[in-house]
């Protein structure tokens, strides 16, 4: 769920950035193909380049240095009174995150939404994200409501209804894991980490075939990633089982 690119207009092909915001949509198209050489032009653009300073320290896997980026991006927004402060908070958030601060993504991705200027997807993205940070602190009550929310605003995403499945298999419930979880294999099928979680789930149900065909279908999907070999190691389970 990286959006640092998402939330830049594209520029129209052949025209020649003279404005500051042309010349800034210009240097994120360049970060996405050239991140060292976006980041050089970004930096000629003073505080109107820290947006894509972010999108740029963000391409060479520089989270942090891209939430820092991103945040001040948002203060500079919120001085000139500009409605993009929420998507660079939103952003900064996101970055966050990647770099593994739950804390700092809860504060950057508060001030996204507390702006009221967020809508559609980008602010349904934006609540999974906080959900997401407020289930790396513990606070899974909250994580709940804003996934409730994510699901409405992000419905075509299907990380948002993963998470919420899995958010409730922790919880203890199986009725809306399930529901959420095949709301999840309608859109992603074919990601093992989907895969991983409906066998989870149906475990969980003590749906033992269920579970054991679909940490199958992960482990086949993405052998070496995380969710295949998790999935495979939930398979050694039924290895002395003879009907399996």
């Amino acid at each position: 769920m990286i959006l640092f690119l998402a939330l830049f207009a594209a520029q129209a092909a052949g025209t020649s950035p003279t404005s500051p915001a042309q010349r800034l949509d210009a240097c994120v198209a360049q970060a996405r193909t050239d991140p060292a050489g976006a980041e050089q032009v970004a930096r000629t653009l003073g505080r109107a380049g820290e947006a894509c300073r972010g999108v740029a320290l963000a391409g060479q896997d520089d989270y942090a240095g891209a939430a820092t980026a991103f945040t001040a991006a948002a203060r500079n927004a919120e001085l000139a009174k500009e409605a993009r402060a929420a998507d660079h908070w939103a952003q900064a958030g996101n970055a966050w995150l990647a770099a593994g601060d739950a804390a700092k993504a809860r504060a950057a991705l508060d001030a996204a939404l507390a702006a009221g200027t967020l809508t559609a997807l980008n602010r349904g993205e934006a609540y999974l994200d906080r959900a997401r940070a407020l289930v790396a602190t513990g606070d899974l009550k909250a994580a709940r409501v804003d996934l409730d929310l994510a699901v409405k605003d992000a419905a075509d995403d299907p990380l948002a209804w993963l998470l919420s499945a899995t958010l409730a298999r922790r919880m203890g419930d199986l009725p809306r894991a399930k529901l959420d979880i095949a709301q999840a294999l309608r859109r992603s099928a074919d990601d093992a980490s989907v895969q991983l979680e409906a066998g989870n789930i149906a475990a969980a149900a003590g749906e033992a075939d269920r579970a054991q065909a679909a940490w199958k279908e992960a482990a086949r999907l993405a052998p070496d990633a995380p969710a295949g070999r998790s999935a495979a190691n939930a398979l050694t389970q039924f290895a002395g089982d003879p009907k399996k």
